[in-house]
């Protein structure tokens, strides 16, 4: 009898043991655990569940202010949602170091910094949309912060397709590094696989906004939340006009003499702008077909806010003439290896049409977009 019991018993152990290791195996899109530089931080809200979310882009804001000002008050009204533990995580020490721990790989493949999103509740989610929105343009489709959610979306379907949990909204971070304020130094980032956003302050003005990465995959259309994007395609398409609306002999100019696979100044490249400009000289151009570049840099330039896009655009318009655009492959930009630079005295953006990487045989896009003078903000 005693011999039956021990064998029943068991039996019981393995069957619970069994279905233990069957749901510590069964995949879902409600809890992934990526890693970040603290160690392994676990997703409690699904990836879909935050694209929709943030994609409402109605705010209620006791931030009355205007500018850095206004800035400030969202990201402390955000930092009030956190509790002790995680405000800890989000708020870092300002140093060039941090600034630069951003990747174009998903977060469980390049550690970042800060809170992830999966981690936030509605309500800390709703204040971080606030904050998002006070700093990237509205109102545009696949622009500024519409282009922010779009590649959300595609991340999300990246996570459904067979990418797994180091895919998805949920592994994008956001830190505060130095402490927000209208006097000091401090930055915002924001930062995922293909997309990272900086936002450098000093003395109550906004110093710099780039490195700024932007890619998507798939490069086709994702529907989340009740609305189709396609997040990066008017920037592929901005590229192919400018160049095809090239004469034959400026199209040899512009021509660079190598094959690019991938951005020269990607994650890492820090300060490695060449020595020497390349390709086809802007000044040299008519009127209209100087319009096509400026076309394609206000694409990265409009992102922002008004104020600060208006801003840096003027400085980009004042040097358009002194500004260089090359490309490597074919002047379209819709096969494998196109791949195209505008470099100026200031500006500097890079776009490459590369092979995918969940999707196969499909090109997707990267890019870059960095200054000379004010890549984290000059310092």
């Amino acid at each position: 009898m005693k011999r039956n019991i021990l064998v029943t018993s068991i039996a019981l152990a393995l069957i619970f043991s069994g279905l233990a290791i069957l749901e510590a195996c069964k995949s879902t899109d409600d809890t992934v655990t990526p890693t970040s530089t603290s160690g392994t931080t676990t997703t409690t809200t699904s990836s879909s569940a935050i694209t929709t979310t943030l994609s409402a882009t109605a705010t209620t804001t006791t931030c009355a202010s205007t500018g850095v000002a206004q800035i400030v008050c969202l990201a402390e009204a955000f930092k009030a949602t956190l509790t002790t533990t995680q405000l800890a995580t989000a708020q870092l020490t300002y140093s060039k170091t941090n600034a630069q721990k951003w990747s174009n790989l998903p977060a469980g493949l390049s550690a970042r910094i800060g809170i992830n999103l999966g981690s936030l509740s509605s309500t800390q989610l709703a204040a971080f949309r606030n904050l998002m929105v006070g700093l990237l343009a509205l109102g545009t489709t696949n622009e500024g912060y519409d282009e922010m959610i779009g590649n959300l979306a595609a991340d999300d379907y990246l996570n459904t397709i067979g990418g797994g949990s180091d895919y998805g909204a949920g592994n994008y971070y956001l830190s505060f590094l130095g402490t927000p304020s209208t006097t000091g130094l401090w930055s915002i980032l924001f930062t995922g696989h293909h997309y990272t956003q900086p936002f450098t302050f000093n003395a109550g003005a906004v110093t710099g906004v780039t490195p700024a990465f932007r890619g998507t995959e798939p490069q086709a259309a994702v529907t989340a939340a009740n609305r189709t994007y396609q997040a990066f395609e008017q920037e592929r398409v901005a590229f192919g006009a400018m160049l095809t609306g090239l004469s034959t002999s400026e199209q040899t100019t512009a021509k660079l003499s190598g094959t690019y696979t991938d951005l020269v100044l990607g994650p890492g490249q820090d300060g490695k702008f060449p020595a020497t400009k390349v390709g086809l000289q802007v000044g040299s151009l008519s009127s209209d077909k100087q319009a096509l570049v400026l076309s394609a840099i206000k694409l990265y330039v409009n992102d922002l806010e008004a104020t600060t896009a208006a801003t840096v655009l003027t400085k980009y318009t004042s040097e358009l003439a002194s500004t260089y655009i090359s490309y490597s492959g074919t002047t379209a930009m819709a096969s494998q290896g196109d791949y195209v630079r505008i470099d100026g005295p200031s500006v500097w953006i890079e776009f490459s049409y590369q092979g995918g990487v969940i999707i196969k045989n499909t090109p997707h896009s990267h890019s870059v977009w960095r200054d000379h003078t004010s890549d984290y903000g000059g310092n």
